[in-house]
């Protein structure tokens, strides 16, 4: 950790792993985020795809592209999803446990978009506390992402909870 001019040390968080090395990192001002059980999907098109360079909103879709908080930057573009997908893995099997949707415009011509990274972290909170929330997507990408799920496992597809069955259409 970076010491400050006053000697202190900052305030940190990080992202560790749940393994046996990494879970006896203990200290002051540090909390932790277990990631290992999360996974970014983009939807974009209407294909939805497992995109772990999205975790550090590096996607391929997010690549070259300058964001803004202002809509207006990227007027004229596409709507893409990133949806936080939390897993359980218990006794019986795993299971999608929490689903989060997160909206992003694009603009590839003047390579401009629009996303609040606020929503996009707060979203993956939610997820990871097994949240449901994707109320916001259209249909088509409803549809997009049920299919990436049941064909991914469908077993875990199986034994996810019945709001998530019901959001995304059964």
């Amino acid at each position: 950790m970076e010491e400050k001019q006053t000697g202190k040390k900052q305030l940190g968080l990080n992202i560790i792993s749940s393994s046996q090395k990494s879970s006896k990192h203990k200290g002051f001002g540090t909390g932790a985020i277990n990631l290992n059980n999360v996974s970014p999907i983009i939807i974009d098109e209407g294909e939805a795809r497992i995109d772990v360079g999205a975790m550090h909103a590096k996607s391929k879709v997010e690549r070259g592209i300058r964001f803004t908080a202002e809509r207006q930057d990227a007027e004229g573009g596409r709507l893409v999803w990133l949806v936080w997908v939390a897993v359980d893995k218990t006794e019986e099997g795993g299971s999608y446990a929490g689903a989060t949707a997160c909206e992003m415009w694009i603009n590839s011509e003047t390579k401009r978009g629009f996303k609040i990274l606020a929503d996009h972290v707060n979203k993956l909170d939610y997820a990871i506390k097994r949240k449901i929330i994707l109320n916001e997507m259209d249909e088509e990408a409803k549809a997009a992402l049920k299919k990436l799920l049941t064909t991914h496992n469908a077993e875990w597809w199986e034994r996810s909870p019945e709001e998530l069955k019901n959001e995304l259409g059964g």
